[in-house]
């Protein structure tokens, strides 16, 4: 068993552990460390009588206090919507023009339609708005049905090749793949497209099948895309003239375009909004091209 001695420097007693010629001191707990245990345990004390802290079975204790985190976050919520109450009936009474012409109110899209966009359209649109293949950006001037805050706002609300009865409608046939034209036709449809984009370059390197691709196209594409490849807003159907591309504008992209057709889809988001939040979204999708490259997020 160990010895204890009291240690002749300090005056307390040793514990009886020695190691290499060092002895550990039996020395008491400071006063401060008890304080501070007193006050926490009083505390904690005090803290389960004045709030909600014991689990009863399907309850709890509720707390002198009557502390409930549910009425809180109610009143929070109600709070904040009288607060929004001013700016939604300014913005539900005025028209597009008459929203886009006051900052003011535009300041207040901006901000709620961020969230907005941030929680329904980012995933497929990208968080700035440039979209993808496949998913169009919404910062260019290329517009299937048009780029006013009306146009958009309608799209918002029947979607495209949705469920919805009054969805905007937009398919292209797969010309390869169920043997409207052949292999041929279609390299020669393809190269004058590309030749409406860019006419220089592709006219000179295809000469002869951008002439025999301009019949093609005339017979089997002017219909919807126009004579000139201009595209046609009513029908959905893409300017062709343009350097803006939905899949991609390069020739092999352009080709499987052609051949297997295309038929995007957007949800109808008139049961999942409400009006209101569906004419902010326009607004601010709308208000994403003045925003500088830097800005947008």
């Amino acid at each position: 068993m160990a010895i204890r001695e009291r240690d002749p420097h300090t005056g307390h007693m040793t514990i009886g552990h020695e190691w290499n010629g060092i002895t550990e001191l039996n020395r008491p707990v400071p006063t401060p460390v008890w304080w501070f245990l007193g006050a926490a345990a009083l505390f904690s004390v005090v803290f389960w009588v004045l709030m909600p802290a014991w689990p009863l079975g399907d309850t709890y204790t509720r707390g002198l206090l009557g502390v409930d985190q549910r009425t809180t976050v109610v009143q929070k919520l109600a709070e904040a919507e009288q607060q929004q109450a001013g700016w939604r009936r300014r913005i539900a009474a005025a028209d597009f023009a008459e929203i886009e012409a006051d900052e003011a109110l535009m300041r207040v899209v901006r901000g709620a339609g961020s969230a907005l966009f941030g929680d329904n359209c980012s995933a497929c649109h990208g968080a700035a708005g440039r979209g993808g293949p496949g998913y169009p950006s919404l910062v260019d001037d290329a517009w299937l049905w048009g780029g006013a805050p009306e146009s958009i706002a309608e799209t918002l609300r029947v979607g495209v090749n949705a469920p919805h009865p009054d969805t905007r409608v937009s398919e292209m046939p797969a010309f390869g793949h169920d043997q409207i034209l052949d292999r041929e036709a279609i390299l020669q449809v393809a190269a004058y497209v590309r030749s409406l984009a860019e006419p220089v370059s592709a006219a000179a390197s295809h000469s002869q099948a951008v002439a025999a691709g301009k019949e093609i196209f005339a017979a089997n594409c002017a219909a919807c895309h126009g004579d000139n490849g201009q595209g046609n807003s009513d029908a959905g159907a893409p300017n062709l003239s343009d350097s803006f591309w939905l899949y991609g504008g390069d020739p092999q992209t352009v080709f499987r375009t052609i051949f297997y057709g295309r038929k995007g889809h957007m949800p109808a988001w008139e049961h999942r909004l409400a009006e209101l939040e569906r004419k902010i979204l326009a607004l601010y999708i709308r208000d994403l091209r003045s925003w500088p490259e830097g800005a947008r997020r």
